[in-house]
């Protein structure tokens, strides 16, 4: 079960590894916890009248198109976006988004969801979101408080028979080794690298998730379910965008892999991990 804070979310991070569990005849489902509906058309050749007027809508069919390419089940939490804040000093957060709803409540709707489902293994977002987005940040704390309650049988009695997941996982995409390597590759075919002012900006104290990452997946070979799950969000990725900058062969040649961080295990394994099931199989 892959816990994600809005659509788009589930494509942009480990999409392939989901694809890749599915094709193995795993069952995988994600859960999105918003709707989406205050995020903006980012994808210029979508921004024409009726589209951001009815992004709720557009946003849940671009769902169920990106959840049939990776092949997953798919679940709405049904709260509401909260937005990204900006400003200084930041405006309060709207009345009623999620990342205001009390943890016990938002916690209990997604234990429902995991006793019904009894997924294995359960990947969301570290304690920085990611990014610090309030609904990633929310994601992080109620996936973190959910993995925990799912098998209490005194937690949330309401919510269904207790089932206890094994492993709980952070997803890490933002890898400056990865970005690197393919700024190398740009410059053995004299070509410019797209990444180089957004290296520029990264701050010496900042370090690489690297360091973090226990878990890598060999999944290159389905990095094109991934990029055509992002391209069914087309109100949220332009095709001619950052995520399509580096070649899909220099990806799968180079780096074909995606990052986890190992965050809570019941059963043993050994790192460095090279699937997300190690351990299970003998518990």
């Amino acid at each position: 079960m892959a816990v994600h804070a809005h659509p788009d979310d589930e494509s942009s991070k480990a999409a392939a590894t989901l694809a890749k569990y599915v094709a193995a005849g795993h069952d995988v489902m994600v859960v999105t916890l918003t709707g989406g509906e205050r995020g903006d058309v980012l994808n210029p050749a979508m921004d024409r009248p009726g589209v951001l007027e009815n992004l709720p809508e557009v946003r849940r069919e671009e769902m169920a198109a990106a959840a049939k390419v990776l092949g997953v089940q798919h679940h709405w939490l049904g709260f509401e976006d909260s937005g990204l804040p900006e400003g200084d000093p930041l405006p309060p957060l709207p009345e009623g988004c999620f990342a205001l709803v009390p943890n016990e409540e938002s916690t209990g709707r997604l234990v429902e969801v995991i006793r019904e489902f009894r997924p294995h293994v359960i990947i969301t977002y570290d304690e920085n979101g990611g990014y610090p987005h309030p609904d990633h940040i929310k994601c992080h704390e109620i996936s973190v408080e959910a993995f925990d309650a799912a098998g209490d049988p005194a937690a949330y009695p309401e919510a269904g028979e207790p089932w206890t997941p094994l492993k709980l996982y952070y997803t890490h995409g933002f890898i400056r080794a990865r970005i690197l390597r393919f700024a190398d590759e740009f410059g053995k075919n004299g070509q410019d690298n797209p990444f180089e002012e957004w290296l520029s900006k990264w701050k010496t104290d900042q370090g690489d998730m690297m360091a973090r990452v226990t878990t890598q997946v060999t999944c290159g070979d389905y990095f094109p379910q991934r990029d055509d799950a992002l391209r069914a969000h087309a109100t949220q990725v332009d095709p001619n965008g950052f995520f399509f900058a580096v070649p899909l062969e220099w990806q799968q040649r180079l780096w074909p892999t995606e990052e986890f961080e190992l965050a809570q295990t019941r059963v043993k394994t050994a790192i460095p991990e090279t699937d997300l099931f190690a351990g299970i199989e003998q518990a």
